[in-house]
């Protein structure tokens, strides 16, 4: 799999992607992830990626010459299955999102900046918008750096244990299990008893039991979808 993040601060990138489950990913060769300056492409002898907009609202948006060159660039080398624009306006990610995207072999991903983009670049560029939540931050780095890890954590050889990741929260509508590790009694704290029976079946059915106790008591509205 290949995702190239399009960027105008390209340097809030480097950390969360060098590191941990998606930078052990890259090393592995499981994916190729690219950040790409915008600035390659900005206006000027300043390299400018924005500009005021018209109707005269405060704050800056990117304009879409910069935007459109890139995804030029890029497109000319390959084909890409998404193009997604990181937007408080889009569709809300789920891990039902980040399950389909990680079958994809190529995407990529814009992250806004300022006020935003210039609308255009939505209107005829983008494929699929996508949301983090009903927020605000400074610019698409941060959720973009976040969706790529919900989708690099499942590609096959990501995680030491794949099937660690058919039991994360969401996987099945629910909210996982408490987990526990050791020692099994710290400061009079105890581990259920049912996790230490070494009976697989006991377990399982006390996973579940645990899975639908705390979905209705902590997410209300996602137990009623289950």
């Amino acid at each position: 799999m290949r995702i190239d993040i399009i960027s105008a601060v390209p340097e809030l990138l480097e950390s969360p992607l060098s590191h941990s489950i998606v930078g052990r990913a890259v090393k592995k060769g499981i994916v190729e992830i690219h950040v790409h300056n915008l600035r390659k492409y900005g206006i000027g002898p300043r390299h400018n990626v924005d500009d005021y907009s018209y109707g005269g609202d405060a704050g800056m948006v990117l304009m879409v010459e910069p935007v459109w060159r890139m995804i030029e660039e890029l497109k000319a080398e390959r084909e890409y299955d998404e193009v997604i624009y990181l937007s408080p306006d889009g569709e809300l990610l789920n891990q039902s999102i980040s399950n389909e995207l990680s079958l994809k072999g190529n995407i990529i991903l814009l992250c806004g900046h300022y006020k935003g983009i210039d609308h255009r670049i939505r209107e005829h560029l983008i494929t699929r918008e996508i949301s983090i939540g009903d927020y605000v931050v400074s610019g698409g780095e941060i959720p973009a750096a976040l969706l790529a890890d919900s989708i690099v954590r499942l590609l096959p050889g990501a995680l030491t244990d794949e099937t660690s990741a058919l039991s994360d929260s969401f996987q099945d509508g629910l909210l996982s299990a408490p987990v526990y590790t050791r020692p099994a009694e710290f400061n009079g704290w105890k581990v259920p008893e049912v996790l230490l029976s070494g009976n697989p079946k006991l377990i399982r059915a006390w996973q579940d039991e645990q899975a639908l106790e705390r979905t209705k008591l902590l997410r209300p509205e996602l137990f009623k979808k289950f």
